[in-house]
């Protein structure tokens, strides 16, 4: 019996391992966005516990912590709209790429399907050319018998 060979199947590699590759892009996208997600909420607890701070504290020293924290604070906010801009960017990266993943696993289970029907078909084929063997030899057999019999 043949052994089935799919014509297609280099194909369906090289889509696999496109598929993969862009879950792993897709991954990297994603951690690194929970990184900058990471980084913007300390920032901003940071400052919400320094607020906190200033405004419980009475000593003779507060106004020139609260000066400093003023100076301060303008560098944060632009850091902190800096983090959500790079944020926003992120997400929009990663809608992207879960897009990109998503065609590729369709492109590769498109193929998969195909390649199980084409097997399908083979061994049907097989079959049929099997099951006709046999009848030619039987029929061989039988006309031998036959013949034999006179």
């Amino acid at each position: 019996m043949k052994r089935f060979v799919w014509r297609l199947q280099k194909v369906l590699d090289i889509k696999s391992k496109e598929e993969q590759f862009k879950q792993m892009e897709l991954f990297r996208v994603t951690e690194t966005l929970a990184q900058k997600q990471s980084e913007l909420l300390v920032r901003q607890q940071t400052l919400r516990e320094l607020m906190k701070k200033l405004s419980q504290d009475r000593s003779p020293g507060r106004l020139e912590t609260q000066e400093f924290f003023l100076k301060t604070v303008r560098t944060n906010d632009q850091i902190i709209e800096g983090l959500k801009k790079e944020i926003h960017d992120l997400e929009a990266a990663r809608k992207e790429k879960t897009a990109e993943v998503l065609a590729a696993k369709r492109f590769r289970e498109g193929l998969e399907k195909l390649r199980d029907e084409a097997k399908e078909q083979f061994f049907r084929e097989q079959e049929k050319l099997e099951q006709k063997e046999m009848d030619d030899r039987a029929s061989v057999a039988f006309a031998r018998v036959g013949s034999v019999g006179r």
